[in-house]
């Protein structure tokens, strides 16, 4: 027997969240955290992505997904390539270095329902595309090239 230092009480918490899947549909959601991360065989690199739903239904509400960047198999790899693409272009950026550029990010997400005997069911992102209205991704700085030397266009 171990002796808990206090006491505990049914009520004095509230009840654990629904984990039930969301409904399938379009969300607006914000990016609370993106880090990059080893693939479980160590062979490849995924950014993992939480999103905290914002609406217009479900706030608070949290997604997880991953977008393969790394991969041997080269149509894995394409797919997260082109979902980071979709992110991007959803939130406005137009190059991105680190997964600190994503967090704060707005955009509307496509989810569906998983099935999954394994684990039950849960979600999963299918696309990003901007919030009506959002303005778009600004463009990357043109770099001009004299004497075969690449300039940006404020470096004489």
């Amino acid at each position: 027997m171990a002796f808990l230092g206090q006491e505990f009480k049914v009520g004095d918490v509230e009840p654990s969240q629904d984990f039930q899947p969301l409904p399938a549909g379009w969300y607006q959601a914000s990016v609370a955290n993106a880090e990059l991360k080893p693939t479980k065989a160590g062979t490849g690199e995924y950014i993992s992505l939480r999103l905290d739903i914002i609406g217009p239904t479900h706030e608070g509400r949290v997604v997880f997904t991953n977008l393969n960047i790394k991969n041997p198999n080269p149509k894995a790899e394409e797919i997260g390539r082109q979902q980071l693409d979709q992110l991007m272009r959803a939130t406005g950026l137009a190059a991105v270095q680190d997964t600190d550029q994503l967090i704060g990010g707005t955009c509307s997400i496509k989810l569906t329902v998983r099935h999954d005997e394994t684990y039950g069911d849960g979600n999963e992102v299918k696309a990003f595309k901007a919030i009506e209205g959002s303005a778009a991704p600004s463009a990357p700085v043109a770099v001009q090239k004299s004497n075969g030397v690449s300039k940006a266009p404020w470096q004489k």
